[in-house]
Parts: C-alpha cells; sequence; structure tokens
C-alpha cells in the first residue's frame, strides 16, 4: 500500500535527481569552465562545484596545464636552395580561457598550423648550415612569431624545439666530403704554421753560433753523440776544426810553392 502511494511521485523524483546529476560539476585545479548563459558569455568559474542551469547554461572546459604539440615534418627549402625536412615540437598553454574560447574555434588545431606555417617561414630564410649549428637561436625566433599572434587567443607559448633536420643522402655525402675538406685544409695550415716557426727558431740558432765559434763546436759534438746512439755500424772519431784548418792552409802552401817552382823564370 506504502509503495503503490509513491509510484506517482518516482518519474519526478527520478528528473529532478537527472536535473541536479547534470547541474552539478566538478572542476579540478587546474581546469577552468566557461559558462554561457543563453548564449552569451557569462564568466568563468572554476576549480571545484559549479552548478550549471540545463538549457539556460553552458560550461565549456578548458585545460590549463602544459600542451606538448607535436608539428608535423614540414618540406624546407633552405635560403641555399636545399630541400630537408624538419619537424618540432611546441609548447603552450591557456593563460586566458575566455579568449582561448570566444577568439578562436579551435585553439589547440590553429595553434598547429600556426606552427607549422611558422617554422616553413622561418627555417627558408636560412642557409642549411644555420639549420644545423644555430637550433638555439632558430628556437627562439619561432616561439617569439609564435607567441605574438597566439597572445590575442589567451595562449602562451612557453618553448618551441627543432627535433629533426633530415637530409637525402646525397646531401650528406657533400657534408661529409666538405668536412673532410675542412680538415685537410685546417691540417695543411696547421702544418705551414710550424714550418714557419721552425725556420724563425733556426734563423735564430744559427745568429747565436755565428757569434760563438764554440757554439758550433758543441753542436757538432751533440750530432756526433746523437748518430753514436742510433745503433750504427759506422764509427765517427771528432776531429777539431783547428786541426782541419791548419791541414787545409800546410796544403795551400805546398801548392803555392809548387807553383813557383813550375813556373818559367
Amino acid at each position: 500500500m506504502f509503495t503503490g502511494d509513491l509510484i506517482p511521485y518516482l518519474a519526478p523524483i527520478v528528473v529532478l535527481l537527472l536535473i541536479l546529476g547534470s547541474a552539478i560539476k566538478i572542476l579540478p585545479e587546474y581546469e577552468r569552465g566557461v559558462v554561457f548563459f543563453l548564449g552569451r558569455f557569462q564568466g568563468v568559474k572554476g576549480p571545484g562545484l559549479i552548478i550549471v542551469i540545463p538549457g539556460i547554461q553552458q560550461i565549456v572546459r578548458v585545460d590549463l596545464r602544459v600542451i606538448t604539440l607535436d608539428v608535423p615534418s614540414q618540406d624546407v627549402i633552405s635560403k641555399d636552395n636545399v630541400t630537408v625536412r624538419v619537424n618540432a615540437v611546441l609548447y603552450f598553454r591557456v593563460v586566458d580561457p575566455e579568449r582561448a574560447i570566444i577568439r578562436v574555434e579551435d585553439f589547440g588545431a590553429a595553434t598547429s598550423q600556426l606552427a607549422q606555417t611558422t617554422l616553413r617561414s622561418v627555417l627558408g630564410k636560412h642557409d642549411l648550415d644555420e639549420m644545423l649549428s644555430e637550433r638555439d637561436k632558430l628556437n627562439i625566433d619561432i616561439q617569439e612569431i609564435i607567441d605574438a599572434q597566439t597572445e590575442e587567443w589567451g595562449i602562451k607559448v612557453a618553448n618551441v624545439e627543432i627535433k629533426h633536420v633530415d637530409l637525402n643522402e646525397s646531401m650528406i655525402r657533400a657534408i661529409a666530403r666538405q668536412a673532410e675538406a675542412e680538415r685537410e685544409r685546417r691540417a695543411k695550415v696547421i702544418h705551414a704554421e710550424g714550418e714557419l716557426q721552425a725556420s724563425k727558431k733556426l734563423v735564430e740558432a744559427a745568429d747565436v753560433m755565428s757569434t760563438n765559434s764554440g757554439a758550433m763546436q758543441l753542436r757538432y759534438l751533440q750530432t756526433l753523440a746523437d748518430m753514436s746512439n742510433n745503433n750504427s755500424s759506422t764509427i765517427v772519431f771528432p776531429l777539431p776544426m783547428e786541426m782541419l784548418k791548419s791541414f787545409m792552409e800546410k796544403q795551400r802552401q805546398g801548392l803555392d810553392s809548387s807553383e813557383r817552382k813550375d813556373a818559367p823564370d
């Protein structure tokens, strides 16, 4: 009897519970809710418990955490007419939920398209060597351009990183040949600089030996010592330079006297 009396009230109770269930929203700390009242913007609410009137109010959830966006590979023609494939990763977050929902239809897709276009346009202004060696500078340039354009959407671009710069096989071989030629050039320059420094030192040594005869004799003895330490079978005896000079003078005097004798009277 009691159950039968409650049957007429079950349908309104169920409807009321469904309305309350759809009206109560719980937003975590990292989310905000953009509320519209009859299609007009009412405000940004959250986090915590939010009550939304079904059919009259509408809520759109917005995640405030940093979003990682993988920019697809793009075909880029560099300033020196080299075709490369470049992909990057973009980090951004929503700082103004109102503008992120009202100013742009889908801020994630819009940011992705803008990042692809900016990546192609910025890298196309640089040579291949700059793409490979100055990635930090290019990352900053791309980040500043995207951030300036997404500011109106209430989005802050935190960082942009170029991940890969893919080259074809012929270009890789050309770069390898260029690097090898550069190493050979540096080796030749270093060798030439060494020869120049050695020649200067030899000139200085010759000047010292020319002013001191004892220095030449010491160098002569040092050379003999070096030859004896090389396991050579040749026996070398040191001969004083003064003895050679006296012997050569006597030989010259003998030649002069013989010429005088042979000369006709």
